[in-house]
């Protein structure tokens, strides 16, 4: 997670202003990009250009003289460990324009969308997705409702993994004998009134795209958050608890709007969740568009790193001696604790001085022994500052007082 985020914000994303769209499909949807990654390759596709083709008009070019830019983190989970594939795209907050010589790229940048740019352009995307799913064969809609085909469920309709993506999307019961009915949860009283980014989010057939979060060019330790948060696990084993009787307790990151706090499992039942939060092999999250593609002739223009289509990276010497297993290397757990949580272990707290890192401890054994020593000599040193205990005073003893 801090390791994604750092090289987005070090090494691809420019300094420039960007924001967030995030795009939730209708339950049948997500079952299809489940089950077929190829398909939902192809949608995304749909969506970027789009919301790109719209920037660009709004910044007053054509796709011919404007470029746009975003990188999209595809989570396939949702608070209650649901399985809920959504697209959060960052996306430039503006475009690039062609200069004349192209030697360099001058950005445009645009207004926020306002609630009816918003309505209208997930109305366009609905639209083209599912023309396109018609197209495919994967899609049959009629006068009010929209059904997957044969081909569109992959499989029949008997085999585990169906069973588990379906009951995983809808909230319902996996395994056990209380299969099919919806999962267990704790509610409280909901708040009132609609929530301070209902504004900002357009819902149109079961599509819902909300456009609120943004980060303005000079807000890069925002920008590092937003990122971290994109790129978290499924899982937050914080909020993850036993309950008396047995069951798994997993608390919601945020209440549902009718007051829903908690989801409760049974232990297998959790298991068949988490299994249907795996994708399939071979299925990569983390996808580029425009200006940030591989292939593209700008993204060594406007990347921080200055990677991109035929452009050499000049290393320093002291890259250039290390061998491919230690430029393969992720940050230390020192980087992180710095990055993360501002916490410079490398700076002594009383003098100031440089701290050398004699070595970084992850067995868990090791790690249990250390902190019983220490506990131990805490505990032996301690009893010594207390004063020695005694009797409570005798009552008869005050009688004649």
């Amino acid at each position: 997670m801090a390791d994604s985020a750092a090289l987005l914000v070090d090494e691809v994303l420019p300094h420039q202003p960007m924001r967030q769209w995030v795009l939730s499909v209708p339950f049948p949807l997500r079952f299809l990009f489940a089950s077929q990654p190829k398909v939902m390759g192809k949608v995304l596709g749909i969506v970027y250009r789009a919301i790109a083709t719209h920037l660009t008009h709004k910044a007053g070019y054509i796709k011919t003289t404007a470029q746009a830019g975003a990188v999209t983190l595809i989570q396939n989970f949702g608070g209650a460990l649901n399985l809920n594939i959504h697209f959060h795209m960052l996306f430039l907050d503006g475009v690039y324009i062609d200069s004349a010589d192209r030697s360099r790229a001058r950005f445009r940048g645009v207004k926020a969308p306002t609630s009816d740019e918003l309505t209208q352009l997930t109305h366009t995307i609905a639209q083209r997705i599912g023309r396109y799913l018609e197209r495919q064969g994967l899609l049959v809609r009629d006068a009010g409702n929209s059904y997957l085909t044969a081909e569109g469920v992959d499989a029949d309709s008997e085999s585990p993994i169906n069973q588990l993506l379906g009951s995983s999307i809808t909230y319902r019961i996996a395994i056990g004998p209380q299969q099919g009915r919806k999962v267990f949860t704790l509610q409280t009283l909901p708040d009132c009134g609609d929530g301070p980014l209902a504004s900002t989010v357009g819902k149109v057939a079961g599509f819902s795209l909300h456009a609120g979060v943004a980060a303005r060019a000079n807000e890069r330790e925002k920008l590092e958050r937003l990122c971290r948060y994109i790129a978290r696990p499924a899982l937050s084993s914080k909020r993850l608890s036993m309950t008396r009787n047995g069951r798994v307790r997993y608390e919601l990151k945020t209440p549902y709007s009718n007051g829903t706090t908690h989801v409760l499992f049974e232990p297998l039942d959790f298991i068949a969740r988490l299994v249907a939060l795996v994708p399939k092999p071979r299925v990569n999250l983390t996808r580029f568009h425009g200006v940030f593609a591989p292939n593209s002739n700008y993204r060594s223009l406007v990347t921080p790193a200055k990677r991109g289509k035929g452009k050499m990276v000049k290393t320093p010497k002291e890259a250039q001696d290390q061998s491919p297993a230690e430029k393969r290397t992720s940050m230390t757990w020192a980087q992180r604790l710095k990055r993360v949580f501002n916490i410079d272990i490398e700076t002594c707290r009383d003098c100031g001085g440089e701290v050398r890192i004699i070595s970084c401890i992850e067995d868990p054994t090791v790690i249990r022994k250390i902190l019983a020593h220490l506990n131990d000599n805490v505990s032996s040193v301690a009893p010594a500052l207390l004063p020695e205990c005694r009797a409570p005073p005798q009552a008869e003893l005050l009688e004649g007082i």
